[in-house]
């Protein structure tokens, strides 16, 4: 080969390499996350087989867009594997409890609701409360607990108890 072919070649490669990262660079925000960490789980019996779990959580808008919250769900997964679906609580319903379980302690953080609208690289604080069908003492001995936020456009973003 030629040496002005060789080089006509390396600057083509060169090209190539700085277009695929300049098209990267200007999407880095484009892909829509939702990572979190648990901050507080209190948990409290309601009967001898359903329990509360009040967790509050932070999770950050990695993305340049508006993430819309269309569904949250809370899963507590048992030692065995098994997860078990919780049903949420409304603020209110999460707001009166509080007031009637002073066990709970006090609110620190707004619950998270469907339709929220998470700003662009925000990071929030919430809360979710749910009742799950397990004995206070089974909800305790889990192996964690699952919050799933459902995005309006499709997308599902689990944060998972550590």
């Amino acid at each position: 080969m030629s040496k002005n072919l060789l080089i006509s070649w390396a600057i083509g490669v060169v090209c190539v390499i700085a277009a695929v990262a300049g098209v990267l660079y200007m999407q880095r925000g484009a892909h829509l996350d939702l990572p979190g960490q648990f901050l507080k789980v209190r948990t409290a019996p309601l009967d001898d087989n359903a329990a509360l779990a009040a967790i509050d959580f932070r999770f950050t808008n990695t993305s340049s867009y508006v993430a819309v919250v269309g569904q949250v769900k809370v899963y507590c997964e048992e030692k065995n594997g098994d997860r078990l679906d919780g049903q949420v609580l409304s603020q209110v319903d999460t707001k009166g409890l509080f007031e009637v379980m002073p066990i709970l302690g006090q609110i620190y953080n707004p619950t998270l609701l469907s339709r929220d609208n998470v700003p662009a690289r925000a990071t929030w604080d919430r809360m979710a409360a749910a009742r799950i069908e397990i004995s206070e003492a089974k909800l305790q001995d889990r192996k964690s607990l699952i919050i799933s936020i459902e995005e309006a456009d499709g997308g599902v973003f689990e944060i998972r108890e550590r």
